[in-house]
């Protein structure tokens, strides 16, 4: 499951995500179509590459919340609740003098 996860939100990241050189290939185009003036360019790269980070995080932070409430729709413990529980238990056997 949590390898299907991961691949999904990989698939999603790169969707959105664009390089440098990418995003210089289409505002070349844009720039020779004219389009965009030289001046343009440099900001308009930036832009791309702003966008395509802020969409990769809106999607990672959808994607967070979407596993956290089938999680809990199912009844399935966090890796935290788990952490405590253990901490619980091996103080209870502490407790009882075992250990």
């Amino acid at each position: 499951m949590q390898d299907t996860l991961r691949k999904m939100l990989h698939a999603g990241i790169g969707a959105f995500s664009m390089t440098r050189e990418k995003a210089s290939q289409i505002v070349n185009e844009l720039v020779q179509k004219g389009q965009v003036n030289q001046e343009e360019a440099g900001a308009f790269i930036d832009d791309l590459i702003k966008k395509g980070e802020q969409e990769r995080e809106a999607l990672k932070q959808n994607i967070k919340g979407e596993v956290l409430q089938t999680t809990q729709n199912l009844g399935l413990v966090t890796r935290e609740e788990l952490n405590q529980l253990e901490a619980r238990v091996a103080a209870l056997e502490k407790t009882l003098g075992k250990s």
